[in-house]
């Protein structure tokens, strides 16, 4: 798997190769316990799916709230007269996306307070083995005996990689703090091999929803799905059923690169490259209409491509894993030095995974970076002090590339990179949120990077002293890189704080983007040429305050009734 940077260099991000998914302990059909528990209140389908379930966190209970004196409301999403979210469509169909779906089991669900199975203490020398030998001796267990791996307060080297490949285990610190008497703290040491990660949470394969049923390939039949959309029309249903994982595929043809008007750069993107790709499961069947899990977060338009709905065989992922409480410190040089680990953690190949208060400093690519992963929260997690020369493809601190998709990150702290909430991973990205995240010192701006991510959120940022002009971008970058052209479609700014810099957004072909209560300036004069995006702001305080959290408790209430 590589990202590309802004110089159009590559980087390898994944440290394992991608396995046959029949390998791996929990992909056996032998223990049926291997699929997720559903979120409370939910099924467990057939296959390991999960339909979501009502659980109403305490914040909900103030929205929307009873007195909206001193408040205003985009006229693009806003409360009825019913208490519930409505949205307003322009004239081509293009509404704000439905976030509430981000994150652990489809957000909402309390992180799980996984019991203690094995502890780990401080050694002498390298302790990767003697950890990594603690998480495989819980691995072989059945998955009802398994937990969380925990290591005690002191300092660990880690020279290696510590890898979480299996379903139900989890990594715990005793605290991220810098004090080994009461907190964990991991040392990784040296470069071998080079640039590696230090701790990967799933199954590391980087293709891991790409095994597709044999001939269960069928074509979307409705003419135009439009962003919202949960369910579809395909030209035959019965080889579906109710809980199949499913690949919802739009094709990037040369059609649709033309409506782009070749994709925002000199010269147009390559047909076939940056297919646009949701995952998913099946929800419920009526005839040949398929209701999906998830909305979609692009409009799928025949005349510009058929769309295909294809069975998923066996995701090789993860379930039900997590990194918590600890501090990864990478040992560096300093300065410029790039012969050190890489990036902190890696969740490559997970579902329903977690990483909390843990504290990454000292990476050259990433605190955390999400691959081929979806319902993920990383929650209290500080990336900060990055070590690598300052240019493309490094510092980014909160990263999701290739296929990650219903990702939370809340309450985290970015510090001293360049991108600090990013995505990196064109048109298979989408559904990812940046909730109350804390931006200091950035050097370039957080944004959807390059080619077509859908459905960003960037929900209550705060920016402090940015070294960059432009904080935050939801816009045409144009010949950046490998022909970034038009980076994000369908993304939202709400209530972002510029930190009197200033945020770019403008509206690509066959979409929108939007920045809504933003503090601070707001323009469409980017560094490629693009009509400007949809802007709001007005007096008093924009309600809801928070976009994500106020879909999420509009779902999971239309969910009970």
């Amino acid at each position: 798997m590589l990202a590309c940077g802004d110089d159009g260099a590559t980087t390898e991000l994944d440290a394992s190769a991608p396995r046959d998914a029949s390998t791996r302990a929990d992909a056996s059909s032998s223990e049926p316990d291997a699929s997720p528990s559903p979120p409370d209140g939910a099924t467990r389908d057939e296959d390991g799916g999960t339909t979501p379930g009502p659980t109403l966190p305490a914040f909900c209970d103030a929205l929307p709230p009873a007195d909206r004196s001193g408040t205003w409301q985009s006229s693009r999403v806003f409360y009825g007269d019913d208490g519930r979210l409505e949205y307003a469509s322009d004239a081509q169909g293009n509404r704000v996306p439905d976030f509430g779906y981000a994150g652990y089991r489809y957000g909402g669900v309390a992180l799980p307070e996984v019991p203690e199975v094995e502890r780990v203490a401080p050694g002498d020398g390298d302790d990767t083995a003697r950890i990594q030998a603690a998480i495989d001796e819980v691995a072989v267990r059945p998955l009802a005996e398994r937990g969380a791996v925990v290591l005690e307060a002191g300092t660990y080297e880690i020279a290696g990689t510590l890898r979480i490949e299996e379903s139900g285990i989890v990594l715990r610190g005793a605290g991220d703090g810098s004090d080994a008497a009461s907190d964990t703290i991991l040392r990784a040491t040296g470069d071998t091999p080079h640039q590696r990660t230090v701790i990967v949470v799933g199954s590391g394969a980087s293709n891991a929803w790409s095994r597709l049923r044999s001939g269960s390939t069928v074509d979307v039949t409705t003419e135009r799905v439009l962003v919202g959309a949960r369910t579809i029309e395909v030209e035959d249903a019965s080889g579906l059923a109710v809980g199949d994982p499913v690949l919802l595929r739009r094709p990037s043809t040369s059609a649709w690169i033309g409506a782009l008007g070749g994709g925002g750069g000199s010269s147009a993107w390559t047909a076939g490259e940056i297919d646009l790709v949701h995952l998913r499961y099946v929800h419920a069947i009526d005839g040949r209409d398929v209701t999906l899990d998830v909305p979609v977060f692009d409009t799928l338009d025949r005349a510009h491509g058929v769309s295909t709905l294809s069975v998923i065989e066996g995701p090789d992922v993860a379930r039900e894993v997590g990194v918590e409480s600890l501090r990864i410190d990478i040992q560096t040089a300093g300065g410029e030095d790039e012969d050190h680990a890489w990036s902190a953690i890696g969740v490559v190949g997970a579902e329903d995974a977690w990483v909390r208060d843990v504290t990454a400093l000292h990476f050259g690519f990433a605190g955390v970076r999400v691959t081929a992963s979806t319902r993920v929260t990383v929650r209290d997690v500080r990336a900060i002090e990055p070590v690598a020369i300052v240019t493309g493809s490094r510092m980014y601190n909160f990263a999701v590339e290739r296929g990650a998709q219903q990702v939370l990150f809340e309450d985290v702290e970015a510090q001293g990179g360049r991108h600090h909430f990013v995505s990196n991973g064109i048109a298979e990205v989408s559904g990812v949120v940046f909730l109350r995240g804390r931006s200091s010192g950035a050097r370039a701006s957080s944004e959807g990077h390059r080619r077509w991510s859908q459905g960003l959120l960037f929900d209550s940022i705060v920016e402090t002293a940015p070294a960059t002009q432009i904080v935050v971008g939801l816009y045409n970058r144009g010949d950046y890189g490998t022909l970034h052209g038009w980076s994000s479609v369908h993304s939202v700014l709400w209530r972002y704080d510029v930190g009197g810099r200033r945020a770019v957004v403008q509206r690509p072909p066959l979409g929108q983007n939007y920045a809504i209560g933003t503090v601070g300036t707001v323009t469409g004069d980017g560094p490629f040429d693009g009509p400007a995006g949809h802007f709001e702001r007005d007096e008093g305080t924009l309600l809801p305050g928070s976009l994500y959290e106020a879909q999420l408790c509009d779902r999971l209430r239309r969910e009970a009734i």
